[in-house]
C-alpha cells in the first residue's frame, strides 16, 4: 500500500511538471489595442529647399521625413547646441555653477561674428553668459565659457567630440565651440536631432533659455534669430546658424498637444526660406502624424517563468518610458509582440535582459524595445532546482524552439 502511495504522488508530480514544461508560457500576452481612427490620406512630404533635413518625433526618436541625413555638413553655430550640452551637464553635476564669474579674455572678446558684446577682463555669470549663447548666439559668450570649462576651446572641442561619441552622433567632428568655418567642423541634421532631442530628455530645467525673445545686457538689447518663436506658436527652441559655406540652418523644436517635433534643416539659400520651411515641415508632422505611449518605465507588462529560481515567475517590463509614432492614415493601431530569448534561468538580476518587446504594424516591425527584468531572482532551494531540472528536461523534449513569441492579435 505505502509503495502504491508513493508511485501515485510520484507520478502526479510528473503529471504536474509535465503540464507546467509544456503550457507554461514565458509572458502573459499584452491586451492590444484596436482603437480605429477615420482614415486620412498622407501626402508626401512638402519640397523642402535645404541641402539636408531631418523631422523626429522627440519621445519616440522616429524619423518623420528626411533628406541626406546623414551627409556631413557645416553646421555654423548649430554648433553651439553641443556647447550648450557640456555646459548644462557641468552645472546639472555641480561642476559650474549659474552664479560662477568669468573673466572675459581678450580672445573671448575678439571673436568674430554674432557677439553678446562682453568685454575684456569682466567678470560675468555662467547664468549671463548661457543667456547670450541660446538668445544671442554670442561667439564671444561660447567662447568664454568654453575656455572657463576646459580650460582651453581646444580642450572644450575635446569634450564636445567625446560627448557626441556617447550619444552616438557619428557624422559629427568639432574642432571649436562656435562652429566657425573648418574643414574638419561638420555635423549632419540627423546628429543634431539626436542631440536636440538628449537636450530637451536630460535638461528641462535649462531648456526655456531657447524660447526667450530678448537678450538685455550692458544696455544692448538683442532679439533671438529663431523666427519661429514669433511665427509659429508652438515652437519653443532651439537654435539658429549661418556662414556663406553653411548657408541657413536652424534646429527647431515645437510642442502642440503634448506632441513634441524636432526639425533640422541645413543648408537653405535664406533666413526666410529655412523659417518658412520648417515651419512648413513641422505643420506636415502635426498634421498627418501622431504620437502615443504604449509603456511606462518599469511598469510590469507580463511575467516571464523562471527556471530554478526562487520564484516561478518575474515581471518584466521595459526600462524607460516607450512612444510610438504612426501615420494618422494607418487608422488600426499597431500591435505588439513579446519574444523571450530561450527559457530563462535563475539567478535573475533587475534589469537584465530578457527578450524583445516588438511593435507591429502593417506585418513589419516598426519599433522594438529591450524586455527587462523588474526583479531579482536568486536560485531557489534544492527541491526547486531539483524538480525544475525535471520539468526543463520535459520542456526541451515537446519545445520546438528555444524563443517563444506570443502575438497580439
Amino acid at each position: 500500500m505505502r509503495y502504491k502511495n508513493f508511485f501515485f504522488m510520484l507520478f502526479a508530480a510528473f503529471i504536474s511538471l509535465f503540464a507546467q514544461a509544456v503550457l507554461a508560457n514565458p509572458v502573459i500576452p499584452i491586451s492590444g489595442s484596436s482603437t480605429v481612427t477615420t482614415p486620412v490620406f498622407t501626402p508626401p512630404t512638402p519640397n523642402i529647399n535645404a541641402n539636408g533635413y531631418i523631422l523626429i518625433d522627440a519621445n519616440s526618436g522616429q524619423t518623420i521625413s528626411e533628406k541626406n541625413a546623414d551627409s556631413r555638413l557645416a553646421p555654423a553655430s548649430l554648433t553651439k547646441l553641443m556647447s550648450l550640452y557640456i555646459i548644462s551637464n557641468a552645472i546639472k553635476s555641480g561642476a559650474v555653477r549659474w552664479d560662477d564669474k568669468v573673466r572675459i579674455s581678450p580672445r573671448a572678446w575678439k571673436a568674430e561674428g554674432s557677439r553678446m558684446f562682453v568685454k575684456v577682463n569682466d567678470e560675468v555669470t555662467v547664468r549671463d553668459l548661457v543667456q547670450g549663447v541660446a538668445i544671442a548666439s554670442g561667439n564671444d559668450a561660447t567662447i568664454a565659457l568654453a575656455e572657463y570649462i576646459g580650460s582651453s576651446e581646444d580642450s572644450f572641442a575635446d569634450m564636445m567630440n567625446n560627448q557626441a561619441k556617447l550619444l552616438g552622433m557619428q557624422n559629427s567632428h568639432f574642432t571649436d565651440s562656435s562652429g566657425l568655418p573648418n574643414p574638419d567642423h561638420f555635423s549632419s541634421p540627423r546628429d543634431l536631432a539626436m542631440l536636440a532631442k538628449h537636450y530637451i530628455k536630460n535638461f528641462p530645467e535649462d531648456y526655456h533659455l531657447f524660447s526667450e525673445k530678448w537678450l538685455n545686457y550692458s544696455g544692448i538689447r538683442q532679439a533671438n534669430r529663431n523666427r519661429l518663436l514669433w511665427r509659429y506658436p508652438y515652437a519653443d527652441g532651439l537654435k539658429t546658424g549661418h556662414t556663406k559655406d553653411a548657408g541657413f540652418c536652424l534646429v527647431a523644436s515645437a510642442n502642440k498637444d503634448g506632441m513634441r517635433l524636432i526639425s533640422v534643416l541645413m543648408g537653405a539659400p535664406s533666413d526666410q526660406s529655412r523659417t518658412e520651411d520648417s515651419i512648413r515641415l513641422l505643420n506636415y508632422g502635426f498634421r498627418f502624424y501622431q504620437t502615443a505611449k504604449l509603456y511606462s518605465g518599469n511598469e510590469a507588462i507580463g511575467d516571464v517563468r523562471v527556471w530554478k529560481g526562487n520564484k516561478k515567475q518575474i515581471p518584466v517590463g521595459l526600462a524607460e518610458d516607450f512612444y510610438i509614432t504612426t501615420q494618422v492614415s494607418q487608422g488600426k493601431a499597431p500591435q505588439t509582440s513579446l519574444v523571450v530569448d530561450g527559457p530563462v534561468k535563475a539567478p535573475v538580476v533587475k534589469g537584465q535582459t530578457l527578450g524583445t518587446l516588438n511593435v507591429i504594424a502593417n506585418k513589419q516591425i516598426i519599433a522594438s524595445r529591450p524586455l527587462v527584468a523588474l526583479e531579482d531572482d536568486p536560485k531557489g532551494g534544492i527541491w526547486r532546482r531539483t524538480m525544475d531540472s525535471l520539468g526543463y528536461a520535459i520542456q526541451k523534449i515537446f519545445s520546438r524552439t528555444n524563443n517563444e513569441t506570443i502575438d497580439n492579435a
